[in-house]
């Protein structure tokens, strides 16, 4: 089979056969085989085959996310099986297609309503991506007609993209990514000057670039008379970072740096006003400035397609700038919202996932036996591999998660195998293994996260310099059969403080207290001395069934709490094992009350947020 890389994100010719073990790689692997092939494909086709929707639902969205996550789980797994599951699926959505192009959910009078737009994007982007993986020109010539046919429709002198969805017209203008990827695969300039237009006519409306230097929860704020669904709401999490994802595919094909900067500006927005600890954020769907309000408990917080849409927006960032800081996030992000969002068994995955409380299964919409984040989280669980692993000119090869797993590459002609061999984040150290079929230089860089204060780098025994947190780790030598690089971590666990409420990080993993240990209410109020620079003495203990990793933490309980730390010990579990068999018998929390002491400044309160 050949493969036509149009498009770097799904083609990545330069790593192959990538495979993962340990916690990480089971889970994908439980994704694929219950979430992606589980899946009755002819359900998610069916709305399209009848052509009646009337109510602005969103059905025809479920397709295309459906067969991107399958797609990206093929070029990870290779399963000639899953291979035909999405052949079948792209010939029906061929047929499906009426003469005049169109291939939708929506009779005629009410196309170009509510989601119709947004669900020909994804439309788009499962046909566009099916043709960069195989070559397969009907399922191109498809997406043509089903493009042409939307031009047709919306433009100068026709209706303005900005009025065909809601939010201030974001979800029908991030159909500009698979317009890019439709221009990179046909170099018709008709569409990339249908993409400039998306960005100049929803300018007029959702200022995405206008107001980049606005945080993302108060450029339109809702006045009185404005509903939170409602066309004036611009602040909508998941839509507006699906349209600076389409900005930075446009950037790549014309430089203009205006679409870099404004993207990069509201990524920093996101990160210091929105995501909280477990690597997610948004309440109701919607930003709300939840970053310091993430204690708290909120709504409808942390919408798994938030989760996967901000992975996606840092590797498109990380692709562009070689900045460590987007994979660091990315880490956060897989560790714990998203290997939250999915059920012990692999059967479902949550619509939303809060910081404490319970997990359950979320509502089938559009009557469809699928959700849109049942839809979407196979695209988070498939981007891991190619995450890990990455690719750039002049023979450097980034590290970017430490996974046990192994990889070929090439350099230049020369065949490389990498493995990794880890129990991380159990432990701090990563061995890596660089075995060239002949001796060839190679640049190799290892991220070495912000978190990790104290890192060291050996290559075959002897120490490398110079490596700092929050940065890459370059060690660009000859390297030889059996050369190996040893890194090693900060494992040390970190308390924060927000409001009186703590919380508590080992490496890239979140713990929450679980009413499963039954070890005290999740709820009562502790008593925890951290070290110099929040370091706290607690360590994995073992864990019980069910439970990936298990934290003990010296802390006293309740309001009668006396004596050292090291009287009681409670425990606590990663954010993603807590609650994951969505029994709502069992609760958890992520932000713990800690007791106030007036015989220490300020009650024992200690200075500064996360």
């Amino acid at each position: 089979m050949a493969s036509f890389a149009i498009f770097a994100m799904t083609c990545r010719a330069e790593i192959r056969n990538v495979s993962m073990d340990g916690y990480i790689g089971g889970r994908v692997h439980d994704c694929i085989r219950q979430r992606v092939m589980g899946q009755d494909v002819d359900e998610l086709i069916e709305p399209f085959l009848k052509q009646d929707e009337v109510q602005n639902r969103w059905a025809s969205e479920f397709w295309g996310k459906w067969v991107q996550g399958a797609m990206a789980s093929y070029q990870y797994n290779h399963d000639p099986a899953l291979y035909a599951k999405i052949k079948d699926s792209q010939e029906k959505m061929v047929a499906a297609q009426l003469p005049d192009g169109y291939i939708g959910d929506y009779d005629k009078e009410h196309q170009l309503a509510g989601w119709d737009v947004w669900g020909r994007k994804y439309t788009l982007l499962g046909l566009v991506k099916w043709y960069g993986l195989t070559g397969d020109k009907r399922v191109l010539r498809s997406a043509c007609k089903l493009l042409d046919y939307t031009m047709s429709q919306i433009g100068e002198g026709k209706k303005h993209i900005y009025e065909t969805g809601y939010y201030r017209g974001m979800p029908p203008c991030s159909i500009l990514e698979p317009v890019m990827y439709m221009y990179r695969a046909t170099k018709r300039a008709e569409y990339l000057d249908f993409a400039k237009y998306i960005v100049a006519d929803g300018e007029k409306s959702h200022k995405l670039v206008e107001k980049c230097d606005v945080p993302v929860a108060q450029r339109f704020p809702l006045s009185q008379g404005h509903g939170w669904w409602s066309f004036e709401n611009g602040q909508k999490a998941y839509e507006m970072m699906s349209c600076y994802v389409g900005m930075l595919e446009l950037y790549k094909e014309t430089g203009d740096q205006a679409l870099l900067d404004a993207a990069v500006k509201a990524y920093g927005h996101i990160v210091d006003e929105e995501i909280n600890i477990c690597g997610s954020g948004a309440a109701m769907e919607c930003w709300y400035g939840g970053r310091l309000k993430q204690h708290v408990p909120t709504i409808h917080t942390m919408e798994t397609c938030v989760t996967f849409t901000w992975m996606q927006f840092c590797e498109r960032l990380l692709e562009l700038s070689h900045d460590s800081r987007y994979a660091d996030q990315i880490e956060r992000t897989m560790y714990n919202a998203l290997m939250a969002s999915m059920r012990d068994d692999a059967s479902q995955i949550v619509k939303y996932t809060p910081l404490e409380g319970f997990r359950r299964e979320g509502e089938n919409q559009c009557d469809v036996r699928m959700n849109c984040c049942n839809a979407n989280a196979p695209r988070a669980f498939a981007m891991i591999p190619r995450v890990m692993y990455r690719m750039s000119e002049g023979n450097v090869l980034d590290v970017n998660l430490y996974v046990p797993s192994k990889a070929e590459i090439n350099v230049g002609k020369t065949p490389v195998r990498i493995e990794q061999v880890t129990d991380y984040p159990k432990t701090g150290t990563v061995t890596l293994s660089v075995n060239p079929a002949k001796s060839v230089h190679m640049t190799l860089n290892l991220r070495i996260p912000a978190w990790s204060k104290q890192a060291t780098v050996e290559v075959n025994g002897q120490p490398v310099a110079d490596v700092r947190p929050g940065t890459y780790c370059t060690i660009g030598r000859d390297w030889a059969q059996g050369d190996k690089v040893t890194l090693t971590l900060d494992m040390r666990t970190r308390m924060t403080r927000l409001d009186r409420m703590a919380a508590f990080e080992r490496g890239p993993v979140v713990f929450a207290r679980y009413s499963q240990f039954a070890d005290g209410d999740v709820d009562e109020c502790i008593t925890v001395s951290p070290a110099e620079g929040g370091y706290v003495d607690a360590g994995l203990v073992d864990s019980p069934q069910g439970v990936w990793l298990t934290l003990g933490l010296p802390a006293l309980r309740g309001g009668y709490a006396e004596g050292g730390v090291d009287d009681c010990q409670i425990r606590l579990c990663d954010f993603a094992s807590a609650g994951s068999r969505w029994d709502e018998r069992e609760r958890y929390r992520v932000w713990l009350p800690m007791l106030y002491t007036p015989s220490q400044p300020d009650g024992g309160e200690i200075k500064g947020y996360w």
